[in-house]
């Protein structure tokens, strides 16, 4: 990846485009992210860099971690990312990494845990569809056949059953960038992007650009 930064989900909104069209955005606070260790390929095996987002009392991180910090000599962060890119060289411990580092009209993708729904059917879970409503049928919601009786005699696997939905870990790529604000570390993206609000989400450069 070319760049990326560490954000936080704030809401959904829309905003009118200069040619008058209506397009739903996605708020989110978009650093700014401090540079807290810089990793070599002599020191490391591979070249990353890794990143610190949202400010905290040294109270609330671990002794280890404060002391990553103050070697740093940065302000103890919240959430610790690291990023792989393609030229680290640009970058040094302490820099800082702010919304302006994507500009409008980038593409980019949206990495983040989606919204916990719980335990579920799998007419919700998997869009199935339900059985008969009436005629003395006890088969409403439930999962129906399966699979074969005599062969192979037992359930497949990766049989589509009810079991906790949500919760994981999605991108969504070729997301479009509408805005980007360094002075209120703002970045506006078109549509919508995985978790509630007050999530944590990665936005780095799309791979299918």
């Amino acid at each position: 990846m070319k760049k990326a930064i560490i954000a936080k989900k704030i809401g959904m909104t829309q905003v009118f485009t200069e040619n008058g069209a209506l397009v739903p955005v996605t708020v989110l606070e978009a650093g700014p992210c401090v540079v807290v260790q810089k990793k070599t390929l002599e020191n490391d095996g591979y070249e990353a860099i890794q990143v610190g987002f949202a400010e905290v009392k040294e109270s609330k991180v671990t002794k280890p971690m404060k002391g990553h910090f103050t070697k740093a000599g940065v302000a103890a962060k919240k959430y610790v990312k690291e990023f792989r890119l393609e030229d680290v060289s640009a970058y040094e411990v302490g820099a800082e990494i702010k919304a302006d580092v994507f500009a409008a009209g980038e593409k980019v993708d949206a990495s983040g845990v989606s919204k916990g729904k719980g335990f579920q059917s799998t007419i919700k879970r998997y869009n199935a569809s339900r059985g008969p409503m009436g005629h003395g049928s006890k088969s409403h919601r439930v999962v129906g056949s399966m699979g074969s009786s005599a062969f192979p005699s037992r359930v497949k696997k990766g049989k589509r059953m009810p079991g906790h939905m949500g919760s994981t870990n999605v991108t969504i790529q070729n997301l479009e960038i509408v805005r980007a604000d360094a002075e209120k570390n703002l970045l506006l993206i078109k549509g919508a992007v995985p978790g509630p609000k007050g999530s944590i989400l990665v936005i780095k450069d799309s791979v299918k650009a």
